[in-house]
């Protein structure tokens, strides 16, 4: 059975943000709306490391610093955050070009 549906959306951070909300709940594994901005946002910026990419994020989502040592804590223990060269920055696997049209297809079956 084949369902499709459109979304459109604002900007490229609100495209990730849905996309890796939707990769949360096919995977289960229950991110809250803060975790998924931000996992969200430093795809779009590449890393979470620079000070003003920090702020940034801080004034779009009314949030403090504290606050993202906590999410980048629990996401590196998860394995969704990664430290590579200094920068703190989302597993290549699940990064994409939020620029540009995105096309999921999901497959859901049962266990044999």
């Amino acid at each position: 059975m084949n369902q499709n549906f459109k979304t459109v959306l604002r900007d490229d951070f609100e495209l990730a943000e849905k996309y890796y909300a939707i990769l949360s709940a096919i995977n289960g594994l229950q991110l809250t709306n803060r975790e998924i901005q931000l996992v969200a946002f430093t795809a779009v910026k590449g890393n979470i490391s620079n000070a003003n990419v920090r702020e940034e994020f801080c004034r779009r989502y009314n949030t403090t610093s504290p606050t993202i040592n906590n999410i980048i804590s629990k996401l590196k223990k998860m394995g969704i955050f990664i430290k590579e060269k200094g920068k703190v920055k989302i597993v290549p696997v699940i990064v994409l070009d939020f620029s540009k049209e995105l096309i999921l297809q999901i497959k859901l079956t049962h266990e044999k």
